[in-house]
């Protein structure tokens, strides 16, 4: 590659540190760039990941959006795969051993996660590697050789740790190891900058530190904030059910993002759009000054993200439907469909709770009452009202908001 490909070092640097929490160290990161620009060659960038679950939320893809995005400037982009890394397990964030997964668990994980990660990297310009590669084949002596490049007390010293010792919680052997054969990952790939979340900047220092151990520059670190969770305070996890799957449908992505506070769509639009720092200026401006709606502006956002992982079409079909149902308050146009077989007329109460649509009859009443009930977009003013189910029929049924079914009586 002749360096007319790159971009400005400026230029460069501008790109990457959108969304950034730090660059270890900054300027070493600078000098790499002018020397891969001066000399064509593109850095080696990598990732690892260990593929401990089968699905990815949101928040994994925000490390993985910086990877595409050197990708995007013509470097070289590497997905490292733990495959062996992960049957011992990352201690980080852990209060005790974990249980070591299988290889056979490994493997689905791992098929898996390429299906995903390749909706944002480019499949063909991606360096795809496990790290079995070179972790499997060590012996013994080359795991003692690791081992004299680093002191206990030093790995001591990290957070998880210190607080497992403090505590009289056990701390396996294997653990111990875990960084240090996660930084043999970097003196084999010869990597130039790693990528991690900030709850990773332990393992990734001690990775830069072995590397020079081998005789090589030690790399560059950029670490990513870890994202926040619908619901507005805590990391996202599936654990805790505040998360965005990206294989969701586009229509169940869409909503949870507009469940998100306000507030926090801009650190939404930083970390999981590919919008820059300037574009997201203007528009938190014109929502400030009351140009733009915070609505409209975070169904953009939901737009982005769904176009992101089920493309545009998918993206735009989400806001229409979302902009139908809950802002003009019609029917969805692919509502669900209940059949049910001709039979004696019912209460609408007991009929709303029979569909689900309402936990008890009571609740049902309150709802009547609120408004919340229509038949084909008519409010149902009486709770007393009886339903006519004794001939064929199809009528349009909503409850609350969100709820619509299409009903067709047999």
């Amino acid at each position: 590659m002749s360096q007319t490909n790159f971009k400005t070092v400026e230029e460069q640097l501008a790109y990457l540190k959108k969304g950034v929490a730090e660059i270890i160290p900054e300027e070493q990161l600078k000098t790499d760039l002018e020397k891969s620009r001066k000399t064509g060659k593109p850095l080696r960038v990598y990732l690892g990941v260990d593929p401990t679950a089968p699905d990815l939320h949101l928040g994994h893809t925000v490390v993985l959006r910086k990877l595409k995005h050197f990708q995007d400037l013509g470097h070289t982009a590497v997905f490292l795969i733990g495959d062996f890394s992960a049957m011992i397990g990352d201690p980080t964030g852990v209060s005790e051993t974990r249980p070591p997964l299988t290889r056979e668990q490994v493997d689905a994980n791992a098929k898996t996660y390429l299906d995903q990660v390749f909706k944002i990297l480019d499949r063909e310009k991606t360096e795809v590697r496990y790290n079995s590669e070179w972790l499997g084949k060590m012996n013994a002596t080359d795991v003692v050789r690791l081992c004299s490049h680093y002191r206990l007390a030093r790995m001591l010293e990290r957070e998880d740790f210190r607080s497992r010792l403090q505590n009289n919680h056990p701390i396996s052997v294997h653990e111990l190891l875990y960084p240090l054969l996660t930084a043999y990952d970097a003196v084999s790939l010869k990597s130039d900058v790693e990528l991690g979340a900030t709850e990773q900047k332990f393992n990734l220092l001690v990775h830069r530190e072995i590397q020079r151990e081998y005789g090589l520059p030690g790399q560059s670190i950029l670490t990513m904030p870890i994202l926040v969770g619908l619901d507005g305070s805590r990391k996202m996890s599936k654990s805790l059910g505040n998360y965005v799957g990206i294989t969701e449908p586009p229509q169940e992505m869409f909503g949870k993002l507009m469940s998100i506070p306000d507030e926090l769509m801009w650190n939404y639009y930083e970390l999981a759009t590919d919008r820059t720092p300037s574009e997201i200026a203007a528009l938190k401006n014109e929502v400030a000054s009351g140009k733009v709606h915070p609505m409209d502006a975070k169904m953009k956002l939901g737009e982005e993200v769904v176009s992101t992982f089920h493309g545009a079409e998918a993206g735009r079909k989400a806001a229409e439907n979302f902009q139908r149902v809950f802002r003009d308050r019609q029917a969805p146009v692919e509502a669900p469909i209940h059949k049910i077989a001709r039979g004696p007329a019912k209460k609408i109460t007991a009929f709303l709770v029979e569909l689900n649509l309402a936990p008890s009859k009571s609740e049902a009443e309150r709802l009547i009452k609120q408004g919340g009930v229509e038949i084909n977009g008519q409010r149902v003013d009486d709770f007393r009202r009886d339903i006519d189910l004794t001939q064929p029929i199809e009528f349009l049924l909503r409850a609350g908001k969100k709820k619509f079914l299409r009903i067709i009586v047999e």
